[in-house]
C-alpha cells in the first residue's frame, strides 16, 4: 500500500496531532487527505474499495468521523477551547456538505452526551416524526400490496420532519461553550469557497440510480455532461451556505419556519403523480420537539455499556447479544474463529427476532421493559446449540408484555455517519445521524437533502390480524437500529465512545467492536478492522473478500445458510488508555477502513 501524497503542510500538522491515514494514491487538493478507491455497490451504502487506517493516539482530546473535512472542522472547535458538543455540531454540519449521502440537516439523529461537570449520561431523541396526515396504510398501493420499496423511497410521501437542527440546538443549549456562530463557520467557509469532492463522493454520485431525477441534486451533483464530479474537483454550495447562515443567525426558528420551512413543504408536494406526495406541513416542522430519554445501561464482562434507547433497537440488540455472548469463551476463541462467528450470528438471531416483534417509539408502542431483564436474557441466550444453527429464532416472551404484536419484516438499509469526540472537560459525544437510504428521498432543498426516514417503518400496518410495533403512526417516530455507545471504566469514566452506520446491520458493527476491544484486547483500530459478520435472522452474513469468508463451508456444516456481501460499516471508536497502575493516560483511536474517516487529536 502507498502512501497518501500530502501537501506539506498538511504532513507537519498531521504529523504534530500524532495523526497517519494512509491509503491509494491520489490528488490531494485544499489541504486534506482523501485516498483514490474503487468498487460495487452494496446495501445499506455502495462499497468503494478500503482506506489504510493506522492507530491515532493522544493526550485529552480527540475527533472521530466519516471525513477528514469534518474531523477538521470539528476538532477546530476543541482547539478554540469547544466543548465536545461544539465539536459535534461543527463536525455535522460540515459532514452534511461533503458526505451529503449519509447525514445532513435534511434529516435525524441519535446522541449521548456524558456531562462530566454533571457526572452524568444523557440521550437525546432527535429522530425524525411522521406529518399530522401520516395514516398505517401509507405504503399499501392502490392493489392493497406494498408497495415497491424504491417507489416509497423516491416520493414525498418518505420525507418526515427532519429532527438534526432541533437536535444540534438543544446540544448546544445545554452543553455548549462556544458562541452559536462560530460552530457554523466551517461548514459555511467550505460551502461558499468550495470543497474538493473525494472518492468516496465521487463514486456514489455515478453508481446512484435515482439522483438525477430531481433538477437541484441534477444541478449540483453533476457536470453539464451529466457525469459525476471528478475526484478533486472544487465543488461549492452557496444554497447551503445560506441556509447555515440563517440557522447561525436566527437558532433553529429559521429551519422549522419561514422560507426553508415552505421550501421543504413544497418539496415534498412537488411531484406530478399523486400517489408520491408528501402531506408534510408547516405546522408539523413548528412542532417538532427533541425528546431526552433514560439511557439504557447493562454490563458485560464487568464493564458498564450505555446505548440509546427505543425508538432505536440497536442499544437493546447490542445489549441482549452480549447477554448472550456472556457465557461464552470469546476471549479463548479469538476472533475469526468459527465459533465466535457461529456463536455471534446465534446471538444476532435472537435479538434481532425480539427486534422485529417489540421495537418502536415508545411513545405509540408498549415496549416491554422485560427485553433487558437479566433473567430473559440469559434464558435467550440458553437457546444457542454450538453444534448446529436455528436458522431462524422466533421472538421470546420477556416480562411486562401487554399487547399482542405481530412481526414487522423490514430490513432497513440506510445512509448513516456515525461522530466519536472527547474534550479536555471530560466531556463526551456519540452520535449517529442519517438521511435513511443514500442520498435520502433525492430531494434537494436549499443546498441540503431531505430524508427519506418514513420508509423505516414497516410497509405493512399489521400481519395475521395482529398490529405491527412499527407501523405508521401520526407523529410517531420511525424504528432505527442506531446505537451510539459508551463504555464506562471502574470509576465511572468514559473508556470506549463508539458507534457505525450500517442501517439494521449497526448492532452487529458495534458488537464486533466491542467485543474485539473488551475480550480480544485489540486497540480501537484493530477492532473496527476486523471483517463484518453476524445474523439478522436470516442468513448468517460474511464479510467478502475478508477471512471470515472461508468460514463459509464450516457454518454450512452446522446449518447456516451463508450469505457473502459487502458490508460497510463507518465505524468510529476512541478508547481511554491506562497505564500499569490502572491511572488514565491518555486516548487512541480509529476509524472504518471501509470509509474516509479518521481520527486527530491532541
Amino acid at each position: 500500500m502507498i502512501s497518501i501524497i500530502f501537501k506539506n503542510n498538511l504532513i507537519a500538522q498531521l504529523k504534530k496531532r500524532r495523526t497517519l491515514v494512509v491509503g491509494f494514491v491520489f490528488w490531494a487538493v485544499c489541504g486534506s487527505c482523501f485516498a483514490q478507491l474503487f468498487g460495487a455497490p452494496s446495501a445499506p451504502e455502495p462499497s468503494t474499495g478500503l482506506y489504510k487506517k493506522s492507530l491515532v493516539t493522544f493526550k485529552s482530546q480527540g475527533v472521530a468521523a466519516a471525513n477528514p473535512l469534518a474531523v477538521e472542522a470539528g476538532f477546530a472547535m476543541l482547539k478554540l477551547g469547544g466543548s465536545a458538543v461544539d465539536a459535534a455540531i461543527a463536525t455535522q454540519l460540515v459532514l452534511g456538505l461533503v458526505e451529503p449521502q449519509s447525514s445532513g440537516i435534511g434529516g435525524g439523529a441519535f446522541a449521548l452526551v456524558h456531562d462530566a461537570k454533571a457526572k452524568k449520561l444523557r440521550a437525546y431523541d432527535g429522530r425524525e416524526t411522521a406529518p399530522a396526515a401520516a395514516k398505517p396504510e401509507r405504503f399499501i398501493g392502490s392493489d392493497g400490496l406494498p408497495m415497491k420499496y424504491y417507489d416509497a423511497v423516491i416520493s414525498g410521501k418518505s420525507v418526515g420532519t427532519p429532527g438534526t437542527v432541533a437536535l444540534l440546538e438543544t446540544l448546544h443549549k445545554r452543553h455548549g461553550k462556544l458562541p452559536w456562530k462560530k460552530v457554523f463557520e466551517p461548514a459555511i467557509e467550505l460551502a461558499e469557497k468550495g470543497f474538493p469532492v473525494s472518492p468516496r463522493l465521487h463514486e456514489v454520485v455515478k453508481l446512484d440510480r435515482f439522483l438525477k431525477d430531481d433538477a437541484a441534486a441534477r444541478a449540483y451533483f453533476f457536470n453539464e455532461k451529466g457525469e459525476s464530479w471528478p475526484i478533486g474537483h472544487p465543488l461549492k454550495n452557496p444554497e447551503y451556505a445560506k441556509t447555515l447562515r440563517s440557522i447561525a443567525a436566527s437558532g433553529s426558528t429559521a429551519f422549522y419556519s419561514g422560507e426553508i420551512a415552505d421550501a421543504m413543504v413544497n418539496a415534498v408536494r412537488d411531484y406530478t403523480d399523486v400517489a408520491k406526495r408528501g402531506d408534510l406541513t408547516q405546522t408539523d416542522l413548528a412542532n417538532y420537539q427533541v425528546i431526552e430519554r433514560d439511557p439504557i445501561c447493562f454490563s458485560y464482562r464487568a464493564k458498564k455499556l450505555c446505548s440509546m434507547p427505543a425508538p432505536s433497537s440497536g442499544g437493546v440488540a447490542i445489549a441482549q447479544m452480549l447477554a448472550a455472548l456472556e457465557r461464552f469463551p470469546m476471549a479463548q476463541w479469538g476472533a475469526n474463529s468459527l465459533d465466535t462467528v457461529h456463536a455471534m450470528a446465534e446471538a444476532g438471531r435472537l435479538a434481532y427476532a425480539d427486534r422485529a416483534q417489540y421495537l418502536a417509539d415508545p411513545g405509540f408502542a408498549d415496549v416491554p421493559k422485560g427485553l433487558l431483564d437479566a433473567t430473559y436474557m440469559k434464558s435467550r441466550g440458553a437457546l444457542i446449540d454450538m453444534t448446529k444453527s436455528m436458522k431462524r429464532a422466533e421472538p421470546g416472551t420477556p416480562p411486562g408484555i401487554k399487547v399482542a404484536l405481530a412481526a414487522d419484516p423490514n430490513i432497513a438499509l440506510t445512509g448513516t455517519s456515525h461522530i466519536s469526540i472527547v474534550d479536555k472537560f471530560g466531556n463526551v459525544v456519540s452520535m449517529t445521524t442519517t438521511i435513511e437510504d443514500i442520498f435520502g428521498a433525492r430531494k434537494m432543498v436549499r443546498g441540503f437533502l431531505l430524508n427519506n426516514e418514513l420508509t423505516d417503518f414497516s410497509m405493512r400496518f399489521e400481519e395475521n390480524g395482529k398490529p405491527v410495533a412499527n407501523r405508521v403512526q401520526a407523529g410517531k417516530r420511525p424504528r432505527s437500529t442506531m446505537a451510539p455507545t459508551i463504555v464506562y471504566d471502574a470509576k465511572g469514566a468514559p473508556e470506549i465512545v463508539t458507534g457505525s452506520p450500517g442501517g439494521s446491520a449497526i448492532a452487529n458493527y458495534v458488537l464486533k467492536t466491542i467485543v474485539g476491544m473488551i475480550d480480544w484486547k485489540l486497540d480501537p483500530q484493530a477492532a473496527i478492522d476486523l471483517p463484518n459478520f453476524g445474523s439478522r435472522n436470516g442468513p448468517t452474513e460474511l464479510e467478502k473478500g475478508t477471512p471470515v469468508e472461508a468460514l463459509k463451508p464450516a457454518l454450512e456444516a452446522r446449518g447456516h445458510t451463508v450469505s457473502v456481501i459487502d458490508f460497510t460499516s463507518g465505524l468510529q471508536a476512541l478508547q481511554r488508555t491506562y497505564d500499569a497502575k490502572g491511572q488514565p493516560t491518555g486516548w487512541r483511536g480509529g476509524a472504518d477502513p471501509r470509509r474516509e474517516g479518521m481520527v486527530i487529536g491532541d
